[in-house]
């Protein structure tokens, strides 16, 4: 087992001292690039600004409609390499000679790869295989972050095998810690074991680790965050002299709740209240959403804007009243994180009615930055939104400490720093 590790806060330069040698960092992800993980996104472009070598490994690319304007800046796509698994399993299997053939110096790792007895479905799949064909190109790494739990665990068996080399760091999210664990509770026991640095993005998930063995010192809190330049504060004024407007950001899959949402706005409509709810994102719940906007009678006061680009919603950001994430833990107990799309729309002032679910509370501070829920609490939510939108005076005072906090806590190049220096603690010791 690793031992236990100090992680300083980023160290200053000193005037006249020598810059510390870039890191070589591979970033595992499952997608690349995912509109939706602007998260993982600002990571790694904030790692290249702090002058390191960052390679990003991704099973897939994701069919988004488009990209994140960052991915073409930084050139990303130059510094991607994919599984290249062929979804037909018998060309799959087919291939597996060609791989042999082609890396015959590398036989005995290629095998262990295939024990199925260790890896079970990862080996049986050829995923090990596949993947050990892509990595043994390269030379070791610094450090090896992975993104989501499922996808450090797959980390730990590369590394096992050989076919991956350097310290590996693992950022906890939410559904790898609530549907993944409640399924299979062991599910990390290896990589607790071998693993060298735990990072949910939350105290309330980093007690969820420990409950499964994570070791403490090893399970240290780093949040997610967000650049707030992106997304400054606005002196907000109504679109038109008497109509409010909310805002809900995310994809259309059951734990963001937005059948909640719209069903508070329902009642507020119901009431005679003159509202306009826009919806930015997309999902397979679309069709059902729109089938309930007609249903409830709002359709002409909801807006389906599907995915939009970060500047469009920033713009949204500025002309909205209230932000609405109405999350809650889907059927099968996955969980959100802390959504990004909160922090952003904080930056620019705006408050917040969201749920008391996961580690949302520990940015929404009920009655400071916004208003809190019970979970797919429609009456709730209508509540909480009709206290917001008739006092302008208090949706100032909380939209002004929703900034605040989003200054001090989930500043993106802070946190990088701070990343940072846990990588070269690491670094450091070996």
């Amino acid at each position: 087992m690793p031992d236990a590790v100090h992680i300083p806060s980023a160290p200053a330069l000193r005037p006249g001292a020598e810059a510390a040698r870039p890191l070589r960092i591979a970033m595992f992800v499952n997608e690349f690039p995912a509109l939706s993980e602007t998260f993982v996104l600002n990571q790694i472009t904030g790692l290249l600004d702090l002058g390191h070598d960052v390679t990003i490994f991704a099973n897939n690319p994701r069919s988004d409609p488009s990209a994140h304007p960052d991915v073409m800046r930084y050139g990303l796509y130059g510094r991607v390499c994919y599984r290249d698994m062929p979804e037909d399993k018998f060309i799959r299997v087919f291939s597996v000679p060609g791989i042999f053939a082609r890396r015959r110096v590398h036989r005995d790792m290629l095998l262990r790869a295939l024990d199925v007895r260790r890896y079970r479905r990862e080996a049986s799949s050829l995923n090990m295989l596949y993947w050990a064909d892509r990595l043994v190109d390269h030379e070791p790494f610094d450090i090896i972050h992975c993104h989501f739990g499922i996808i450090g665990r797959q980390a730990a068996f590369f590394r096992e095998t050989g076919a991956l080399r350097g310290k590996l760091v693992v950022t906890f999210h939410g559904v790898d810690m609530s549907a993944c664990l409640d399924r299979e509770p062991d599910l990390y026991r290896h990589l607790f074991s071998v693993g060298d640095l735990f990072l949910p993005i939350s105290n309330r998930w980093r007690q969820r680790l420990l409950e499964h063995g994570a070791d403490p010192a090893r399970t240290l809190v780093h949040r997610m965050g967000i650049d707030p330049l992106r997304f400054p504060p606005t002196d907000r004024k109504p679109v038109g002299e008497d109509v409010w407007r909310v805002l809900t950001i995310g994809r259309m899959v059951e734990k963001k709740g937005i059948e909640y949402g719209m069903r508070a706005v329902a009642q507020l409509v119901g009431r005679g209240l003159p509202l306009r709810y826009d919806i930015v994102g997309d999902g397979p719940l679309r069709p059902q959403l729109e089938a309930l906007a007609r249903e409830t009678g709002i359709a002409d006061h909801v807006v389906f804007h599907g995915w939009r680009l970060q500047r469009e919603v920033a713009d949204l950001m500025q002309t909205s009243d209230v932000l609405l994430a109405p999350s809650v833990t889907d059927v099968h107990g996955d969980q959100e994180g802390i959504p990004v799309t909160i922090m952003e729309a904080m930056a620019t002032g705006l408050p917040v009615v969201s749920t008391k679910h996961s580690g949302i509370p520990e940015l929404v501070v009920e009655g400071r930055t916004g208003f809190l829920a019970p979970e797919r609490d429609a009456a709730a939510l209508a509540e909480c939104l009709h206290t917001l939108l008739r006092s302008p005076t208090l949706r100032r005072e909380l939209g002004f400490e929703a900034r605040k906090k989003v200054l001090a806590e989930y500043n993106i190049e802070m946190l990088n720093r701070q990343l940072e220096a846990k990588y070269r603690s690491l670094v450091d010791r070996a």
